[in-house]
């Protein structure tokens, strides 16, 4: 008997089209557009988005939306969630490429009961993130549990 999951494929379009000098508009289907430009370090404006702030946005992102969908599955439900994140682009072999992401989530529980089972979830958040699967960069997560006040 084959045991093994049918995984479903998916495919995902954006448009980007040049505007002047370095920027240009990030597009897809539905959605609002974005300006898109090289980061200042690199003759851009400081004003706009910039493909390394958008990287380290999307790790950021898939990061939370990862950790919010595996505590759903296992009813935890969080009062909170913030995270920063921060991408380190260095020039390697003559190459420029962003060699490490870091990620400091900061998740609010109810209850000092809930911390453990938070803590286990987010361990395995970057294994199941499909964007820090998809890229070369050492994504370091570190998470920080905080207990919401109770109501007065």
């Amino acid at each position: 008997m084959d045991t093994r999951r049918a995984y479903k494929s998916f495919r995902y379009k954006a448009k980007t089209a040049w505007s002047s000098a370095r920027r240009g508009t990030l597009s897809a289907l539905g959605k609002p557009n974005i300006v898109v430009g090289s980061p200042p370090e690199f003759k851009g404006q400081p004003d706009i988005w910039a493909p390394e702030e958008l990287l380290v946005g999307s790790v950021n992102t898939c990061l939370m939306l990862t950790f919010l969908t595996l505590a759903q599955a296992k009813g935890l439900v969080p009062v909170g969630y913030q995270s920063e994140a921060e991408g380190l682009l260095e020039n390697i072999e003559g190459k420029y490429r962003i060699t490490e992401v870091t990620v400091r989530p900061r998740v609010t529980l109810n209850d000092t009961a809930e911390v453990g089972r938070a803590r286990e979830i987010m361990e395995s958040v970057e294994a199941q993130c499909f964007i820090s699967n998809s890229i070369k960069s050492k994504v370091t997560l570190t998470a920080e549990f905080v207990i919401a006040p109770s109501p007065k």
